[in-house]
């Protein structure tokens, strides 16, 4: 099982991640993109990074918005894999949705 994160490490990997923020156990970001069509580009970016990790994020399409929430389910919590994963999906959205 991979280790639950502490609150010092959840605070100075959010510091690196200004579109991200923890709601409890999660951290959370909203992007969007230009239209519906950017919107499921972006999500289908997302699945490829998520398979390569075997770590998937929720993901809730709203027309151009695209909601996006990462914790570990079996860590019952915040881990490394929720943070590598939300710096991947930061590096994929650059110049195709706009973070926030």
């Amino acid at each position: 099982m991979t280790q639950r994160l502490d609150e010092t490490q959840i605070n100075r990997e959010l510091a690196a991640l200004p579109a991200w923020s923890r709601v409890g156990d999660e951290i959370q970001a909203n992007f969007t993109a230009p239209d519906f069509i950017g919107a499921l580009a972006f999500v289908n970016s997302i699945a490829a990074l998520a398979e390569a990790a075997g770590h998937h994020p929720d993901i809730d399409i709203r027309y151009n918005v695209v909601s996006l929430a990462l914790t570990t389910h079996d860590a019952k919590g915040l881990t490394h894999k929720d943070f590598a994963l939300a710096k991947q999906i930061d590096i994929a959205a650059a110049g195709i949705v706009d973070a926030g």
